[in-house]
C-alpha cells in the first residue's frame, strides 16, 4: 500500500507546474498515511472537519513542517479551535464569519491565509458568495485587519461537462483580477485555490495556484 501512494504523489508531483501548490486532502485518510504522504515530499494537508483534523495533528506533532490547510465548512462556533490548528482556511464563505475570524484572530494574536468561497454559479449544495454578493462585501471585507485575505476558492457544481467546469475556473480567475484592479489594501488576491481530483488539470490550466487533490493520492477513503 506505501509504494503505490508514494508513486501516485511523485507522478502527480512531477507533472504539476511549479507555480501550482498540491495539497493533499486527507479526509478520512488515516495519520500513518498521511505520515507516508509526508515521506513522498507533501508538506501541505487539506482536512474538511476541525475535530477529525484535532486527532490527527496530535498525532503528528513531530512533523513541524506541516501545513494544514481547512478546506470544509467552517461553522463560526469552531473559529477558535480552527484558527489554531490550520494556517490556511479556504472556506471563507460569508461576510459574518470573516468578521467573526478577523475578531478571534486579533485576541488570539495570529493572522491566518484566507481564501473567499465562491460560488460562480447558483449551487445549492454549495456555501459561498455570488459575484455580487461578494463584490457588495469587498469594503468591509478590507477591515478584516487581522485577515490575510489572499485568494478565492470555488467548487463547481455537479454535473457539468468539461468546458462548463473550465469555465467556471475560468470565471473565477477574471474576479481575481477583478478584485485585485481595485487596489484595496487588505485584499491580495493572488491565490486561486480550485480543482480537485477530477478536475485539477482544467482548473490548472485556467490558473489555480493550488489543486486539492483526495482520491488522485490515496484511492478511496479508508477510515470513516
Amino acid at each position: 500500500m506505501v509504494e503505490p501512494i508514494a508513486e501516485r504523489i511523485t507522478n502527480i508531483h512531477s507533472n504539476l507546474p511549479e507555480s501550482v501548490r498540491l495539497i493533499a486532502v486527507t479526509k478520512q485518510v488515516s495519520a500513518d498515511t498521511i505520515r507516508t504522504a509526508y515521506a513522498a515530499g507533501i508538506r501541505d494537508f487539506g482536512e474538511n472537519r476541525v475535530q477529525e483534523a484535532e486527532a490527527k495533528q496530535a498525532q503528528l506533532q513531530d512533523l513541524p513542517d506541516i501545513t494544514w490547510h481547512l478546506i470544509g465548512h467552517l461553522q463560526t462556533n469552531k473559529v477558535v479551535k480552527a484558527l489554531k490548528q490550520f494556517q490556511w482556511i479556504h472556506s471563507v464563505d460569508s461576510l459574518k464569519l470573516a468578521k467573526r475570524l478577523d475578531s478571534i484572530a486579533e485576541e488570539l494574536s495570529c493572522s491566518p491565509n484566507i481564501c473567499l468561497q465562491i460560488k460562480i454559479l447558483p449551487d445549492p449544495n454549495k456555501y459561498g458568495w455570488s459575484i455580487p454578493e461578494l463584490m457588495t462585501d469587498l469594503t468591509e471585507l478590507n477591515q478584516c485587519q487581522n485577515l490575510k485575505i489572499k485568494g478565492l476558492m470555488t467548487i463547481p457544481p455537479q454535473g457539468l461537462d468539461d468546458l462548463q467546469i473550465l469555465s467556471v475556473f475560468e470565471k473565477t480567475q477574471e474576479l481575481a483580477q477583478e478584485i485585485s484592479q481595485k487596489n484595496l489594501s487588505n485584499l491580495k488576491i493572488h491565490e486561486l485555490s480550485m480543482g480537485m481530483s477530477e478536475d485539477y488539470n482544467l482548473a490548472i490550466s485556467a490558473g489555480a495556484t493550488m489543486v486539492r487533490l483526495g482520491r488522485t493520492l490515496f484511492g478511496e477513503r479508508r477510515i470513516k
